[in-house]
């Protein structure tokens, strides 16, 4: 599909060259609308290609202005003498409409920065803010704009050529360049000091007075990558549960909105100088899921102790990592992962490593004996990571993985649960590959038996929530 659109790009810009320096309308109509409805696919169902193209400096902007251009010079080539100076106000009007679409995206990054605050939040009250929705994604984003503000003025141009009537052009120019000042103006409104959200320092004495107030006393520090939300999610039960005032203290701010739903209040502190003013809040404990190379700001401050938690533990190396050593102490699930950090001698001192359990599993329920008839033994199947470092140990899922499901999916009274790790196959192909068969079993076993069996209780509780959200 990718090599296709591109195809249809490249061959209808080098038709629309042709078509305009021949001149032949038929070819120039038939080449634009192509490359028009290209664009359409391109920016609806092939997203991942729009970056390329502008890493390779062939981005939406170019691609208009040469479709627009070889329209320009088609309608020269198809005038005659005396009718070239009909002709001019047109090429004057698009001049104009690229110059307020410039114009636009200047105030556009203007608004960005005006509303790109120091410290971003979920779960607090920040109505002293005076923050606004977001300016409609069109005004921001200026390929979208390009392509739609710009249609008109296109396809008026294209019909101009087909009739040799500047109207037609004339029209579509006005239309755009209408549609182009009301943007300019939507965004030129946001400047003024009256919709403004507060400044910086504004901010920083806002957050000041919060953390004042409110007083939090154990907090959860993440920073990573999209892909790594995981590792923070699986921790906001346990958080939640603790006694004190918790918080999330993050460093992206794309994470802000990928932290799962809680009611814990979230805070994105981006700069280190911001992160600094935590020292001096009550926050007494942080604790951590993850390493990474901002992890080494916050453990600068000296007034908060840090725990590292992990986002799981494993006999892979990462489970005994060196960097534990930075922490105040290493919180572990038991005496496995105690020994494992002494065997590795990475520095972690044994009276540092505490043995907290696994809270993720509270909810699990103890084994009660065998289930009743017609009921399903419950059997959960969660096979770690691959790893980075290729041990065929680290994982069970491609060597046992497949055998393991097919023995217990062959058993009618068991119900099998999968739950993989977030990475797997992101590493080992293989591990790719037999997740996917994996699932494909699962998926089949849940055809064959026509689904769960119903759980009255559950059916029970099911109403019984919808009745209460139907309330609220």
């Amino acid at each position: 599909m990718r090599l296709l659109v591109l195809g249809v790009l490249a061959t209808a810009s080098a038709a629309q060259a042709v078509g305009a320096l021949l001149p032949h309308v038929p070819l120039l109509l038939v080449a634009t609308a192509g490359s028009l409805a290209a664009e359409g696919v391109l920016y609806r169902w092939q997203r991942g290609m729009v970056s390329l193209f502008a890493k390779s400096h062939a981005d939406v902007t170019v691609r208009h202005v040469l479709r627009d251009l070889l329209l320009v010079v088609g309608l020269l080539r198809l005038g005659e003498q005396h009718r070239e100076p009909a002709y001019a106000p047109l090429v004057a009007a698009l001049l104009v409409f690229y110059g307020l679409h410039w114009a636009i995206q200047a105030v556009s990054v203007l608004v960005r920065r005006t509303r790109t605050l120091p410290v971003v939040t979920r779960n607090v009250d920040a109505s002293a803010l005076r923050l606004t929705p977001a300016p409609p994604a069109l005004l921001r984003r200026p390929g979208h704009r390009l392509a739609v503000f710009g249609l008109p003025a296109t396809a008026g141009l294209l019909a101009t050529v087909v009739t040799d009537a500047p109207v037609y052009g004339a029209a579509g120019l006005a239309l755009s360049l209408l549609v182009s000042l009301a943007g300019l103006g939507a965004l030129l409104l946001r400047l003024l000091p009256g919709r403004r959200p507060a400044g910086e320092q504004e901010v920083l004495d806002w957050f000041d007075a919060w953390l004042a107030e409110y007083r939090p006393t154990v907090g959860l520090y993440f920073s990573g990558g999209a892909s790594s939300a995981y590792q923070a999610n699986m921790w906001l039960e346990p958080l939640a549960r603790l006694e004190g005032r918790p918080v999330i203290v993050l460093r992206e701010r794309h994470m802000v909105q990928r932290i799962a739903a809680t009611d814990i209040p979230v805070v994105c502190l981006p700069k280190v100088s911001t992160l600094m003013r935590l020292e001096h809040s009550t926050l007494r404990v942080l604790l951590h899921p993850s390493n990474s190379g901002k992890t080494s700001q916050v453990l600068r401050i000296p007034t908060i102790k840090h725990a590292f938690v992990n986002h799981g533990e494993s006999d892979k190396l990462s489970s005994c990592n060196p960097y534990a050593k930075a922490y105040d102490e290493v919180w572990v699930a038991g005496p496995a992962a105690r020994e494992r950090y002494a065997l590795a001698e990475v520095g972690v001192e044994d009276k540092d490593v505490v043995e907290i359990g696994r809270p993720q599993l509270d909810a699990v329920r103890p084994y009660a004996g065998p289930p009743a008839p017609g009921g399903y033994t419950t059997v959960l199947y969660a096979p770690t990571w691959e790893g980075w470092d290729g041990n065929p140990g680290n994982t069970s899922v491609v060597e046992a993985g497949e055998n393991l499901v097919r023995a217990l999916l062959a058993d009618p009274g068991v119900r099998l649960l999968y739950k993989p790790h977030p990475l797997t196959g992101s590493v080992d192909p293989r591990a790719r590959a037999a997740d996917l068969r994996i699932r494909e079993l699962v998926r089949a076993a849940n055809r064959e038996r026509g689904g769960p069996r119903p759980d009255p209780s559950a059916a029970a509780e099911l109403v019984r929530r919808t009745a209460e959200l139907d309330r609220l």
